[in-house]
C-alpha cells in the first residue's frame, strides 16, 4: 500500500489559513494603509449564508470588497462573518474559507486562486491558466486582479 502526500490539499489548507491570520489581524486592528480585500466566493457553498436576494442576484459566484466601510468582522476557524453595505443595505455574510474562490490586495499587488478538480475536468486543452505560478492573471468578476500575482496549484494536485 503506497502513500502519498497531498500537496494540492496541504497548500490551499496553507493558503486558506494565510486568509484566516490577514483577516484576524485585519478584525483586531483594523485594514492597515491602502489595503483592501477583493473575496470572491462559491454562493452555492452549503456552508455560505447570505441574503436570498444576494444568492439570487449572483449564483455560482460573488466577490465582496472590504475597503472603507464594514462591520462586524468575526474570523473564526472555518469561515468569517462580515457584514457589508449594498446599495444603503447593510447585509451580514458568513464564507467559509473553503468557499472562497479568489482572494485579492491589488494593494500590494497579492492575489490567490483557489481551483477545483473541476476547474480542471472543464479544460480539455491545456492554457496559460495551467502554469504553477502566474502573473497578471484576471478573474472577470474580481476587479483590480490583474494587478496581482496569482499561485495556481494545478501542477500539486493529484488526479
Amino acid at each position: 500500500m503506497s502513500r502519498e502526500i497531498d500537496y494540492g490539499n496541504l497548500m490551499h489548507s496553507a493558503m486558506r489559513g494565510l486568509i484566516r491570520t490577514v483577516l484576524q489581524d485585519v478584525a483586531d486592528k483594523g485594514l492597515p494603509g491602502n489595503h483592501h480585500f477583493f473575496i470572491t466566493f462559491d454562493t452555492n457553498h452549503p456552508d455560505a449564508q447570505l441574503a436570498d436576494w444576494l444568492r439570487e442576484r449572483y449564483p455560482g459566484a460573488m466577490t465582496v470588497v472590504m475597503q472603507h466601510w464594514y462591520d462586524n468582522l468575526d474570523v473564526e476557524e472555518n469561515g468569517f462573518g462580515i457584514t457589508l453595505n449594498f446599495g444603503d443595505a447593510p447585509e451580514t455574510l458568513y464564507i467559509p474559507y473553503d468557499a472562497i474562490e479568489t482572494f485579492v490586495d491589488p494593494s500590494v499587488e497579492f492575489g490567490l486562486r483557489f481551483e477545483t478538480a473541476e476547474d480542471d475536468d472543464d479544460d480539455d486543452a491545456p492554457t496559460d491558466d495551467d502554469d504553477t505560478e502566474v502573473t497578471g492573471e484576471t478573474d472577470a468578476e474580481t476587479p483590480h486582479a490583474s494587478d496581482g500575482d496569482v499561485v495556481s496549484l494545478d501542477s500539486f494536485r493529484k488526479h
